[in-house]
């Protein structure tokens, strides 16, 4: 697949705090927004994926405060989790943007569940991946057992156990083994895991940030605020939810859960896939995407 054009440019979210984004595609496709997880760079979404979808959008990516080549400025301007859901409109407002197909992963897909609740004018459609619900509603089964919130599936033990443990510098080498042995726990188990693409890829994001050090703003920042359950209850918007089967942070049945709790909504399975982007699921996760994107494009906006 030939290389589309790539158009870099910075923009402000607020007082010193710069957001470093970029535009592939045709000028007058349908914008399409990608929102990766905490700590993330917008690098994360992998080029062959990034590529499909700007065949027939506009695709936008960025990085996130504390994250890649965008600001660090959490130790000296604190700011809630809410608040980079407000960068991602800014985002949007900068490149012109007055709606948007928008895609989120895990963080991202929590910021765009918000933007679904509160600016559901200015998105096409969404597509969650790899996230939880906005609501303490709780999921009901078939039979109409009723399973609270707060008791769904938790995380992987041993992804809790890694992220509980001290990242100490010890160079470049070293920390790239770190981030490869990550990604390793949170692809799941079902699919093989290609370590030297992971590794080339995560080269890459140092590359681009110009260091290797790990912010830790995003699981310091507040997350009070972000229940939406009536708002999302309501939601006309056309939604996707990935049911991705080796997901180890939030396993299913969170995503049968958000089917539930969003309006509008409907899941795809995706097996074999984790928190993670593998190259067996690009094709099939870019392909789900662009059906989705289409179908909502074709029905009239709801007033």
């Amino acid at each position: 697949m030939p290389r589309t054009e790539i158009r870099t440019r910075t923009v402000e979210v607020a007082p010193g705090a710069q957001l470093w984004t970029e535009v592939r595609g045709a000028a007058d496709a349908p914008p399409l927004l990608l929102i990766m997880g905490a700590q993330a760079s917008g690098l994360g979404w992998p080029e062959e994926f990034t590529d499909a979808l700007a065949v027939r959008h506009r695709v936008i990516r960025y990085d996130h405060r504390d994250a890649g080549r965008s600001t660090w400025s959490y130790d000296q301007q604190p700011y809630r989790i809410t608040d980079l859901a407000d960068d991602a409109l800014a985002v949007l407002d900068a490149h012109g943007v007055a709606r948007a197909h928008v895609v989120g992963l895990s963080l991202g897909g929590m910021l765009a569940q918000l933007l679904l609740a509160d600016h559901p004018d200015r998105i096409l459609s969404a597509t969650l991946l790899g996230t939880c619900a906005l609501s303490g509603r709780p999921l009901v089964e078939a039979d109409g057992t009723e399973t609270a919130a707060a008791d769904l599936p938790g995380i992987d033990p041993r992804v809790l156990e890694m992220w509980a443990q001290p990242v100490e510098d010890h160079g470049l080498e070293a920390e790239l083994d770190r981030r490869v042995a990550h990604w390793r726990l949170l692809s799941g188990e079902e699919l093989p895991f290609h370590a030297d693409e992971m590794r080339e890829r995560e080269r890459r994001i140092i590359e681009h940030a110009g260091r290797y050090d790990v912010s830790t703003a995003h699981g310091r920042a507040d997350y009070s605020g972000m229940e939406r359950t009536e708002e999302l209850a309501r939601n006309t918007v056309p939604t996707l939810v990935i049911d991705a089967s080796a997901e180890p942070v939030f396993p299913p049945p969170h995503p049968r859960h958000i089917a539930q709790v969003v309006g509008n909504a409907r899941m795809v399975a995706m097996p074999g896939m984790g928190h993670a982007l593998p190259r067996e699921c690009l094709r099939p996760l870019a392909e789900a995407i662009l059906e989705h994107a289409a179908a909502a494009s074709a029905v009239p906006a709801a007033s």
